[in-house]
C-alpha cells in the first residue's frame, strides 16, 4: 500500500476525460480496489501513475489514504506504451484520445506507425487511421461529442471530408438519418460531386472530361479491376500503384471498423 498523497499524475496520462465516477465511487467503497494502480519512482523519489488514473481519483474522492500499487521499472516511453495497452485493452479511451496517445509516441519518442503498432497490438493500418481523426479540428469534435458520434469508423469519414463546412453538413446528415458507414462514406462522395458540380463559371460549364481508364484482368478472369483517373494526363505507373495502395487501406480500414 502507498499513501495516496504522494501519488503524482503522469502528463503524458492518454485519459483526458475521466467520465462518471460515481459508479466506480461506490464499488471501491464496497469491495475496494480490486485492481492496484501502476506507478513507478520518478526524479527525487516522486512516486507517478503509471496506469489507473480513474481508480486513484475515485479513491480520492473517498478520501482514502492509501492505494494498493505495483511499482514497475520503467522509463518515460514504457511508461506511456503501458498506459494507453492498459486503457485500449479496458476500451477505457476515445478515438480522439487513442488517437493523440499514439501522436505523443511519434511526436516525443520518434515511434514509426509501425512501431507503434507493434507497441500497443494494433495494426498499422489501425494506428495510421486513428492518427487521420486527428485532422478533424477542435471545433468540429464538439460536435461530434455532442452528436454522440464515437465509432472510429464514422469520425474517419467525417475526418475525409473536404473542409470544416462539409464536415459539418456530414455530420447534420449523419444525425438526422442515422447512417452506417457504407452509407456515411456515399453521402460524403454525393456532397463533393455536388459541391464540384456547382459552379457557375464558363469552365464547369464546358463537356467534362473522359477520365483515364487502367483496366486489368487476372489470367484465370476470376476477377478485374478498373480505374478511372480525373487528370491532365495519362496517370504514371506509380500513380496507379499508389490508388490501388489507397483502395487497400480503406478496405482494411473497413474490417478494423467493423471488428468488435
Amino acid at each position: 500500500m502507498i499513501r495516496i498523497t504522494t501519488i503524482t499524475s503522469n502528463q503524458d496520462q492518454p485519459r483526458s476525460n475521466l467520465g462518471q465516477l460515481e459508479d466506480l465511487q461506490s464499488s471501491i467503497d464496497v469491495h475496494g480496489i480490486l485492481e492496484p494502480l501502476l506507478v513507478r519512482r520518478i526524479d527525487g523519489g516522486k512516486i507517478e501513475l503509471v496506469s489507473g488514473e480513474r481508480r486513484f481519483h475515485a479513491a480520492m474522492a473517498l478520501g482514502l489514504t492509501e492505494v494498493p500499487c505495483i511499482e514497475l521499472d520503467v522509463n518515460d516511453q514504457e511508461a506511456l506504451e503501458i498506459a494507453l495497452i492498459e486503457n485500449l485493452q479496458r476500451k477505457d479511451l476515445t478515438a480522439f484520445e487513442e488517437a493523440d496517445g499514439y501522436r505523443t509516441l511519434i511526436g516525443k519518442y520518434d515511434y514509426t506507425h509501425q512501431q507503434v503498432a507493434d507497441a500497443v497490438g494494433r495494426s498499422r493500418v489501425t494506428v495510421t487511421e486513428s492518427l487521420r481523426i486527428l485532422e478533424i479540428p477542435e471545433p468540429i469534435r464538439d460536435l461530434c461529442r455532442h452528436a454522440d458520434i464515437k465509432a472510429k469508423g464514422i469520425l474517419l469519414e467525417i475526418a475525409r471530408a473536404r473542409d470544416e463546412s462539409a464536415m459539418r453538413e456530414l455530420i447534420r446528415v449523419i444525425v438526422e438519418e442515422r447512417l452506417d458507414r457504407a452509407a456515411i462514406r456515399q453521402r460524403r462522395a454525393d456532397l463533393e460531386s455536388d459541391d464540384s458540380g456547382g459552379s457557375s463559371t464558363e469552365e464547369s460549364r464546358e463537356a467534362p472530361r473522359k477520365p483515364f481508364t487502367v483496366r486489368f484482368s487476372n489470367p484465370d478472369r476470376r476477377f478485374s479491376l478498373s480505374l478511372s483517373f480525373r487528370t491532365e494526363a495519362e496517370p504514371e505507373p506509380r500513380q496507379v500503384i499508389e490508388a490501388l495502395k489507397e483502395v487497400i487501406r480503406e478496405l482494411e480500414s473497413g474490417l478494423e471498423a467493423e471488428r468488435p
